[in-house]
């Protein structure tokens, strides 16, 4: 970070003009400004408040401090991936059936290997080998340890360890990366590492929430959901993650906005919570409140209304080696 070092265990927002320009983490561009402020308000991990910032170079938002090297901190074991319980809604990181299919569909090949970046447990391998008999080999490449037992019982590699540590003779066919490039300090390294394990016709699926959308907008200065706060380090629009997949020696083959209702929701949540209304707290997340399914459910009929022609709050892209 450029000059003095802001205290970010205030409680209290810092002044506008008070902040200096930490550097970008994509390019270490300093032509950047303060965004907004936000808080944990999905699991309450701290009262933090935490700073993100908008790079007018790179056009992405990057939160400060990026807490990289706390994750056991900023990733409760409630957490809705880890601990996943009955009636609660996971986000749609766990079902992209129509984007799956259709890539699958466009992979030439009569055995094909697919690797899934932030696997977990294999479950959406579980689903990729259910949608395309095809797939012959399956890799997880993980963080949590406690996952490693259920995927390998479910027939699938397993590395515990960062993509950009993983070393293998294998190239694959088809690369998973949901809801994986923004909880990461390096996007572009990422995005390196995964092209460098690509077939020469092997692609990409990601998908990444979108600060270009209308709820990132409304609930800017208010914890926006999307912010995923502190869980997410770097936001994309459209045209900042088309930039950088080019730098990293990738294209776009397809594009699509899709639908993330539980941003609305949980911002929502947060603001009731503010009021006074309903208690989420850290032994209650918001995730596990009993009005989020109902709320997500109004929100995604607002939603599909809007697909036509909205920039909606998560992107889907598809990529291939230049």
């Amino acid at each position: 970070m450029n000059g003095k070092k802001i205290d970010n265990d205030r409680s209290g927002a810092l002044a506008t003009k008070d902040r200096l320009s930490p550097a970008c983490p994509i390019k270490g561009c300093t032509d950047t400004s303060w965004y907004a402020d936000a808080h944990d308000i999905e699991y309450h991990t701290s009262d933090r408040t935490y700073s993100f910032y908008k790079c007018q170079r790179c056009d992405v938002l990057f939160i400060v401090p990026m807490l990289w090297d706390r994750l056991g901190e900023i990733y409760p074991k409630n957490y809705y991936s880890y601990a996943p319980k009955e009636g609660v809604v996971v986000p749609r990181r766990r079902s992209p059936d129509r984007h799956l299919m259709k890539l699958l569909a466009s992979v030439p090949g009569d055995r094909l290997s697919v690797l899934d970046v932030g696997g977990g447990s294999g479950w959406m391998l579980d689903q990729v080998k259910s949608c395309s008999t095809r797939v012959s080999f399956t890799q997880c490449v993980d963080l949590d340890e406690t996952a490693k037992v259920q995927a390998v019982s479910r027939g699938h590699a397993y590395y515990l360890g960062r993509i950009e540590q993983f070393e293998t003779d294998r190239r694959f066919d088809v690369v998973l990366a949901l809801g994986l490039i923004e909880h990461v300090r390096d996007p572009a390294l990422v995005l390196r590492s995964i092209e460098r394990l690509l077939t020469a016709h092997g692609h990409v699926l990601i998908m990444t929430p979108n600060f270009d959308a209308l709820d990132a907008r409304l609930f800017r200065h208010c914890s926006w959901a999307g912010y995923h706060t502190p869980r997410h380090f770097v936001l994309f629009n459209r045209k900042s993650f088309t930039e950088l997949a080019k730098q990293s020696g990738l294209e776009v083959v397809s594009f699509s906005y899709t639908r993330c209702p539980s941003y609305w929701s949980l911002s929502v949540l947060d603001i009731m919570r503010r009021f006074g209304l309903i208690e989420i707290s850290a032994q209650r997340p918001a995730c596990y409140h009993p009005l989020h399914p109902l709320l997500r459910a109004s929100f995604a009929a607002f939603e599909f209304a809007r697909t036509p022609f909205a920039r909606l709050s998560h992107m889907v892209f598809t990529l291939r080696r230049r």
